[in-house]
């Protein structure tokens, strides 16, 4: 760089979709909580900073005082890893759809948003945002993802009245998927809803 030799670590990864769910029967968004691990990990760094000091891997793995693993629960649209060659970006998002929240979408009712890269500082993938309206008929399932892949998802309803202060809670750890997309149905789709 600019003449200079250095070297990076960087992660391959998978590009991924995500996808931000309106149900227009009850007027809110539908999002995923679930545990990240690495978001566990910096909580317990920020609380137990001596754990990262000594690398000593025996003892990494048992901490005298164990933060609760709530404290690694985020909030995230629904999404899923672009793995499958033979479906279009709009087939694996509506299966994400189905299988963390439950809701059968066609794949010619979604609407691409934009897509952006994540994790640029490691991974750098790209992820693409799909926006799908969702009604109670269209629910076939409780969702919840794959527990046989190790998923373990919890579906909630953020009321479109309070999305706004939800995505600007921090004390709800989020995504910055959540806090964009929210800002963007603000500006492209409410100001078209019918009016109460």
């Amino acid at each position: 760089q600019n003449g200079t030799k250095k070297f990076w670590d960087f992660m391959r990864t998978h590009d991924s979709v995500s996808i931000l769910i309106f149900n227009t029967s009850r007027q809110c968004f539908v999002v995923v909580k679930q545990f990240r691990p690495a978001v566990y990990m910096c909580e317990v760094e920020r609380h137990h900073p001596q754990v990262f000091q000594n690398q000593d891997k025996e003892n990494f793995s048992h901490l005298e005082d164990p933060l609760p693993a709530v404290v690694g629960v985020t909030y995230e649209l629904c999404a899923g890893i672009v793995d499958k060659p033979d479906l279009s970006l709009e087939e694996i998002a509506c299966g994400e759809v189905l299988e963390e929240c439950g809701y059968r979408v066609p794949a010619t009712d979604l609407r691409r948003i934009t897509s952006y890269r994540s994790g640029v500082g490691v991974a750098g993938s790209r992820q693409t945002l799909f926006y799908a309206e969702v009604t109670d008929q269209m629910r076939t399932s409780e969702g919840g993802g794959q527990p046989e892949e190790g998923e373990l998802i919890e579906v909630v309803e953020i009321p479109l009245e309070d999305s706004m202060k939800f995505a600007y809670d921090e004390t709800l750890p989020k995504t910055m998927g959540v806090i964009f997309s929210f800002m963007w149905f603000q500006n492209n789709i409410a100001p078209y809803l019918p009016k109460k």
